[in-house]
């Protein structure tokens, strides 16, 4: 996977205020949660599909936009845990103008939505039923945000996942093929040498005194 995917949802964030320190906190996913993706196909994240990730020096944005940061793993203004519902955001909101403007926003419940950019390193396909199911079982998290519109979107990167998941379903499939055959002639061919090396044996025995 070499594009970066964003993915969101309503699944809410908040304020938090205590002291000198204000901090949003909520979901930018949540585990085993079904999202249709366009007409494509269903999504879902497996829990732990972050785990090998968190490590990673990742900020927060305003809206995915990487001039808007608001805070970052690094200088510890962000903190991102992985629990048993899904990927946890904390920011400690800076006193900026986006830090300012954002802060209002969701107090006043005109942003309510998170995200997450990523790029999937492991998935699996399911195309046993009516639609295809794509579980995300790994992903490089590159930021997160607190969006206006949490819809999920790069529907057109995700098809492209799935046409080539298709792609080296079918070339595996071919390969095996190949490999069949092949065993088949090999198989054959040692046959034929056997067969040729009785002959020869018979013959050699029929001449003798």
């Amino acid at each position: 996977m070499t594009e970066l995917e964003k993915r969101g949802g309503n699944l809410g964030v908040e304020t938090r205020a205590g002291g000198d320190k204000r901090t949003l906190t909520g979901y930018a996913a949540v585990f085993q949660s079904d999202t249709a993706i366009g007409d494509y196909f269903v999504e879902r994240i497996a829990p732990g599909a972050f785990s090998g990730t968190l490590g990673g020096d990742i900020r927060a944005l305003v809206d995915h936009d990487w001039g808007r940061v608001i805070g970052r793993t690094k200088s510890g203004t962000l903190r991102l845990v992985e629990d048993e519902r899904g990927l946890k955001v904390e920011v400690d909101v800076p006193n900026t103008t986006d830090g300012n403007d954002l802060w209002e926003l969701v107090e006043r419940g005109d942003i309510s939505g998170m995200s997450f950019g990523f790029r999937v390193t492991k998935q699996s396909w399911d195309e046993t039923g009516d639609t295809p199911i794509r579980t995300i079982e790994a992903v490089d998290l590159y930021e997160v945000s607190a969006v206006a519109f949490p819809a999920y979107d790069d529907t057109s990167i995700g098809k492209r996942d799935l046409e080539a998941a298709r792609a080296e379903a079918g070339k595996a499939k071919a390969d095996e093929e190949r490999r069949r055959q092949n065993a088949a002639a090999a198989a054959r061919r040692i046959a034929e040498r056997e067969a040729i090396t009785n002959q020869r044996i018979r013959g050699i025995r029929q001449d003798a005194p």
